[in-house]
């Protein structure tokens, strides 16, 4: 397995270099060598190092060593059950990138981990590699954090899983740097909520966009039913119009967000009538009720908000703006929890000292264009219904587009008042305004 060659310097004195091969059929799996001043030596490192190679697991354990972190990365992917989240994925591709992934690891120490995270801190990013012109700018703590996270899931398995050296105690060491020297730190909770006149000017940038263009993603409805349905941009997409139970303005939502329950955590959440109400002015399509992929409506969002001069707002406040308006209109804390469907009311308590004002959207009128959108889309299924030759439930064959509406109308109604009980956090009925601006279709 070893062998000795001798050499002769150029100043005349001899080296011997003890050398290692192993071949597993056929093919060179594995070499070392090292080169010593005595010939002696040369042979004790070489009997060293085939009994250390001869023990149970020494080889397999060795040649995990060579793999490189961006392998082992590779590897984490393709062997996880439940599916890597768009976030994650988007970190590790990161990841992948950086000098570090290309690292042996065996190689990699407490060291490099920090000297990374502080590499994202001050704002590198792989397309500043190729791209002068590229956004560097720095990352928050919170944001670096995520990042190290992520990338400590791959260094707590690797070894046990796979046989990876890589050192989960290196990993743990340069966390406990980073958070002295400040690299990484907790989320802070974000307050920032949209004001009116910023929605207005997204809301019209969107709509109009959508008139002149009938491929354009609804985003004006998507944004206002984040709000009032106070769902996140994933879940959103994943709504189908068989998870919708207009009886008890409820919804099915798929693989809701938790921390260790993200795939198949499906939890049924209250509708408020201005959610529902938005998804009546959406066409069946598909089998989702917004067949829109996440990351479009992001890019968009992200976007137009730097298009239209609107700084530091991001989808999540929309999430955070509806939660904030149930309580502003004097839901407490159960009742609001059935819509947001906070498993822990813990998690609402920052809401508590929400003082209970009113609802800043009671005469908004991108609700009046919405009822407008809806009654348009239920008169034309009602039309499609009769092309089919079926009878039509709650309305006559020869109504109008106008009895059809308030027959419908008439029908929300009656579904208000059975869940009137939900909303009563002031001990009061759903106003009046919610009840006729709900247009339902069958």
């Amino acid at each position: 397995m070893g062998t000795i060659s001798e050499r002769t310097r150029a100043n005349g004195t001899k080296s011997y270099t003890a050398q290692i091969r192993i071949k597993r059929d056929g093919k060179l799996v594995h070499t070392e060598a090292q080169t010593f001043d005595r010939k002696q030596a040369a042979k004790a490192w070489l009997k060293k190092r085939e009994v250390a190679l001869a023990e149970p697991g020494a080889l397999h354990r060795v040649l995990n060593s060579e793999v490189t972190l961006s392998e082992v990365i590779d590897q984490y992917v393709k062997d996880s059950v439940r599916e890597v989240r768009r976030t994650k994925s988007q970190c590790l591709n990161v990841i992948k990138r950086h000098e570090l992934a290309q690292m042996k690891c065996g190689d990699i120490t407490s060291a490099d981990l920090t000297s990374f995270a502080k590499d994202l801190a001050s704002g590198w990013h792989p397309d500043s590699l190729d791209d002068e012109g590229a956004d560097v700018s720095e990352r928050q703590p919170q944001t670096v954090g995520n990042y190290m996270s992520h990338l400590g899931s791959i260094f707590a398995i690797s070894k046990a899983m796979w046989g990876y050296e890589l050192s989960e105690e290196h990993f743990k060491d340069a966390m406990k740097v980073m958070k002295r020297l400040g690299i990484i730190g907790r989320s802070f909770k974000r307050n920032r909520r949209p004001t009116i006149k910023e929605l207005e000017v997204l809301l019209s940038f969107f709509y109009d966009r959508c008139k002149r263009s009938t491929e354009a993603a609804p985003m004006h409805k998507i944004i206002l039913f984040a709000i009032f349905s106070t769902r996140r941009q994933e879940e959103i997409t994943k709504i189908l119009w068989d998870d919708l139970d207009r009886d008890n303005l409820e919804v099915l939502v798929r693989d809701m967000k938790h921390p260790g329950e993200k795939v198949g955590n499906d939890v049924r959440c209250s509708l408020t009538p201005e959610a529902l109400l938005i998804i009546d002015s959406m066409p069946k399509i598909a089998p989702q009720i917004f067949p829109f992929h996440p990351g479009t409506i992001s890019g968009n969002f992200t976007d137009v908000c730097k298009l239209l001069g609107i700084e530091d707002l991001h989808f999540h406040d929309l999430r955070h703006d509806g939660i904030s308006r149930l309580f502003e209109i004097g839901l407490d804390i159960p009742r609001v929890a059935m819509v947001s469907a906070h498993r822990s009311w813990n998690s609402l308590k920052r809401y508590t000292h929400i003082r209970q004002s009113g609802d800043k959207y009671a005469d908004f009128h991108w609700m009046t264009t919405i009822k407008d959108e809806a009654a348009l889309v239920g008169q034309s299924e009602l039309r499609a219904r009769k092309n089919l030759g079926r009878g039509v439930r709650y309305v006559q064959r020869d109504a109008s587009p106008a009895e059809t509406i308030g027959g419908e109308r008439e029908r929300i109604s009656g579904i208000a008042s059975r869940k009137s009980t939900f909303f009563s956090g002031r001990n009061e009925s759903l106003p009046e305004r919610l009840i006729s601006d709900s247009v339902i279709r069958e």
